[in-house]
């Protein structure tokens, strides 16, 4: 069980990282898209299953699936429904609706939410485990559509 400390700690950090997380993705949103663009950010965020050497961290496949299907059609669902990639001239751009960053701030809040539960029932390492399966659910199938998306509008 989680003491107050640690679920202030948490909280704090959170914000943080959400506030880097916004910043990162209104700058992102002024530069052209690229294939590498696209890509690299799944890539990079794949190391983080490193995490599952750690005994600690390690949850059930069961689990790790539900939680990849919850991000990938659920949660990945409102990105993808506010994000679409245009052509601009030369260059292919980021077109999000004014909902898109109240889709961001709603699917940071429903996370911390189900986190608070979830610290409950689990150890820290397996919810943020889960949370990590979660959120490389939402980010491949919203990368994988904006990658579709890339290639229709650069066909010749």
């Amino acid at each position: 069980m989680l003491n107050t400390h640690s679920i202030w700690f948490t909280a704090i950090v959170s914000l943080i990282g959400f506030a880097g997380v916004m910043t990162w993705r209104v700058r992102e949103g002024r530069t052209a898209v690229t294939v590498r663009k696209i890509v690299i950010p799944p890539l990079g965020m794949s190391t983080g299953f490193c995490m599952f050497l750690v005994p600690a961290f390690r949850v059930p496949w069961a689990w790790a699936g539900i939680a990849f299907l919850a991000g990938a059609i659920l949660l990945a669902w409102p990105l993808v429904a506010t994000s679409r990639l245009i052509r601009d001239g030369d260059a292919i751009m980021m077109h999000r609706s004014g909902a898109f960053f109240a889709v961001i701030v709603a699917l940071a809040l429903i996370r911390f939410l189900a986190r608070s539960y979830l610290d409950s029932v689990m150890t820290l390492e397996q919810t943020g485990g889960l949370f990590f399966i979660l959120a490389f659910g939402m980010i491949v199938r919203w990368r994988v559509r904006m990658l579709m998306e890339y290639r229709a509008l650069t066909r010749p």
